[in-house]
């Protein structure tokens, strides 16, 4: 095993790095050429069928069979000029990751011919197995038949020489066996709320579009390394391994140098994003050794996520050709950061108005507020359901790590914007207000764009962050679908907007002006929401015993977490914004809990293999060279043997210690695990594999790395931390 180990040392340190062109001088001559993008729409779209296709994409009108059928020709046309065979229809089922079934345009016809064929109906629907993937108990498998439907506004694209299609996922029975299809739900919910909101301000506002702008963080491994480690090979992360005397402490990796290798692959990735209409525009190290980080332009939140998906894609098979892989766990290393996937996001109107960036004016500043104030409201009512949304076996590991978000959520919106809410919230006096009032009012709400010009910096402990024309959703997970998250924030916020705007309307219907109504329905929402706001240290001690005086939620691990989505509150909540039935909540709820008890499983056995089949054998080895040693010094010393090795006898007995702790712990856990597999009820399961299996995990990794540092090099199996992280 150790000759294993140093042969991937070795392949891993004479690598080079590959030789990467980029297609042409500038990357916008190559944007987007792998999209079916308006551009080429309407280069191989009848005029008449563009405008329709183009009404379809923005204002959600009917498709008919004839329009599809016209599009799907088009695609067809337009894909075999880039030498394209196949097409899939590409959906995002519940498995955290993409799918898809490639079918070839290719179709015999009589005589011993063929032609290339793709009609309307290829392109609006297929039928993959429903029962398949992860579906809560919505199918059964005997009941297979699931569909795929076209999602017209996320633009085909061609990647490895297939024509992919956009879609959703759904059941025979119609119920979501995806991200995708609550994700639009949820995107229509704000769009009509926040819509509503905007007409008191902007009346030629028709149209509101969620945006998001993600960042994604990643490591990189040889891949040599990497197949000589099962743990992260299996898992993504590395169960086992003491931490290297240099870690990040030093911050010289952050912002550093990127080494060529490294360069070369960043350079291959982008281009191909590039290509996909991918707007990559960032790249840089990040703080951990081995550690990076990419993010785009902020887009439309559908169209942000597709990409999102396909980057994650795009990053792991370019990392193979250069010989690397990719982690995009939450948590690869316990003794370093983790990764995370911050969610940018934004409200914007057809009009070109970020709602969340201060105007020029009183009035413009008053609508900034209204959907800042109510936003803050909404993850103050609703908490619970955003921390649920992000929650993971892998998030498990990196919330509250030092390093990212703790798992209790708050908002960060800077001392200055504190001070502005407090003074706003005494300074609207009962009863009606004067001109002079409304006067003063106005003044102050006008400074909102100087107040936030001296307040740029960023609280990084805060999961929920303002940070100057948007909210910073911090604590996503890297490996996550955005969606999730997405889903639950724009259904949380356009709940809240839609109390808003009838509480306000009935403030309006009693008489009162409708700024007056606005402001004073504003102070409501600021003093019913105070207490999820918080400026100071999100890691400390401090503040999860001030959270608790607080009442606010500290849910750390996953079942706990996703206990709301089996709330009634929850339940009624979805259900209401018609995004997801409770029938899709509880398969959602069933689904998360499986996922969660499938990768501690799959965790839990890898420790018992590695520790029996690599760990304790290596051990064993090197306590009978020591014995060996100890024998030789008791025939040439005699009665001063003991004396004379006594630093032998010392580390025979730990090595002896650890090992029976490390066995010992092993046949525990699988004990534990053994009742907990007997659990029928997946909540109960879940809850068993958390409290009662996962405990053991820690403990084996301890006897484990303390085994690696008193083992000779020669004899450990596994590839050190020390040199997976610093073998570029």
């Amino acid at each position: 095993m150790a000759t294993i180990r140093f042969q991937a040392l070795t392949d891993a340190l004479s690598r080079n790095p590959k030789k990467v062109e980029y297609p042409a001088n500038k990357a916008s001559l190559y944007y987007s050429t792998n999209v079916f993008t308006q551009e080429v729409m309407r280069e191989y779209l009848p005029n008449e069928a563009y405008k329709s296709l183009i009404k379809t994409i923005e204002e959600g009108a009917s498709l008919d069979r004839q329009l599809a059928s016209q599009v799907a020709s088009a695609m067809k046309d337009w894909a075999l000029t880039k030498n394209v065979t196949h097409y899939t229809h590409w959906f995002q089922p519940l498995t955290g990751s993409t799918a898809e079934k490639h079918d070839a345009f290719f179709s015999p016809i009589s005589g011993g011919r063929a032609i290339e064929k793709f009609d309307g109906d290829n392109l609006v629907q297929q039928e993959p197995d429903a029962s398949s993937f992860p579906n809560g108990g919505i199918r059964n498998t005997f009941e297979a038949r699931g569909y795929t439907a076209w999602d017209p506004t996320s633009p085909a694209f061609i990647i490895s020489g297939t024509l992919c299609i956009p879609t959703i996922f759904i059941a025979y029975t119609g119920e979501a066996l995806d991200f995708k299809m609550p994700l639009l739900k949820a995107l229509h919910a704000i769009d009509k709320a926040a819509t509503e909101v905007c007409q008191y301000f902007e009346k030629d506002v028709t149209k509101i579009n969620a945006t998001l702008g993600w960042e994604q963080e990643y490591f990189l491994i040889d891949k040599a390394l990497f197949y000589a480690r099962p743990d992260i090979m299996m898992t993504g992360r590395a169960l086992v391994g003491h931490s290297p005397a240099k870690g990040q402490q030093l911050d010289d990796h952050y912002f550093g140098s990127i080494p060529d290798r490294i360069s070369a692959f960043m350079k291959e990735y982008e281009i191909e994003a590039l290509k996909l209409g991918i707007p990559v525009t960032t790249r840089h190290n990040e703080v951990a050794p081995n550690q990076f980080e990419c993010a785009p332009m902020f887009e439309e939140t559908n169209l942000a996520n597709d990409h999102n998906l396909l980057l994650m894609d795009l990053l792991e098979k370019v990392a193979r050709k250069h010989d690397y892989r990719i982690l995009l766990h939450e948590k690869p290393f316990p003794s370093l950061n983790g990764s995370g996937k911050h969610n940018n996001w934004s409200l914007s109107t057809n009009t070109g108005i970020n709602l969340l960036a201060p105007g020029k004016n009183p009035k413009t500043n008053l609508r900034f507020l209204t959907f800042f104030v109510n936003t803050i409201k909404a993850i103050h009512d609703n908490a619970d359901i955003l921390r649920a949304s992000i929650a993971s076996a892998g998030n498990d590991h990196r919330l509250g790590a030092n390093e990212a978000p703790p798992a209790i959520v708050s908002v960060f919106i800077g001392s200055q914007l504190t001070q502005m809410l407090d003074n706003l919230e005494k300074s609207i006096k009962a009863g009606k207000m004067t001109p002079e009032d409304k006067t003063e009012l106005k003044l102050s709400i006008g400074k909102i764009p100087q107040i936030l010009l001296d307040n740029t910096d960023r609280n990084r402990t805060s999961p929920f962050a303002f940070t100057g024309n948007k909210f910073e959703f911090r604590a996503v997970g890297s490996s996550a679908n955005c969606g999730s998250a997405m889903i639950a924030l724009n259904v949380i916020v356009a709940k809240q907007l839609m109390i808003f705007k009838k509480s306000v309307d009935a403030r309006i219907d009693k008489g009162e002006k409708k700024d007056e109504a606005i402001l004073k329905e504003l102070q409501k929402l600021i003093k019913e929401s105070k207490k999820i706001r918080f400026e100071g240290n999100g890691y400390g001690e401090e503040w999860v015993q001030e959270a608790k005086k607080r009442g606010l939620s500290n849910l750390k691990d996953t079942p706990r977490a996703l206990a709301v989505m089996k709330d009634k509150k929850t339940i009624d909540l979805f259900n209401e914004l018609g995004v997801l039935s409770p029938i899709e909540m509880e398969a959602r709820h069933e689904i998360e809990l499986e996922n969660y008890i499938l990768k501690l499983q799959i965790e839990a056995r890898i420790f018992g293999d590695l520790s029996l089949n690599h760990i304790l054998p290596s051990a064993i080895k090197y306590q009978n060279t020591l014995m060996e040693n100890i024998k030789g010094m008791i025939d040439i010393y005699g009665k001063e043997a003991k004396k004379m090795a006594a630093t032998q006898y010392q580390i025979l007995e730990e090595i002896s210690t650890h090992i029976n702790e490390l066995k010992n712990n092993c046949d525990l856990m699988l004990v534990e695990r053994k009742k907990a597999n007997k659990t029928e009820h997946a909540e109960e399961k879940a809850f068993a594999y958390c409290d009662k299996v996962k405990p053991f995990f820690q403990k084996i990794k301890y006897h484990s790395d303390k085994l690696e540092l008193l083992i000779d090099d020669e004899f450990w199996p596994l590839p050190k931390l020390r040199e997976i992280l610093f073998t570029k």
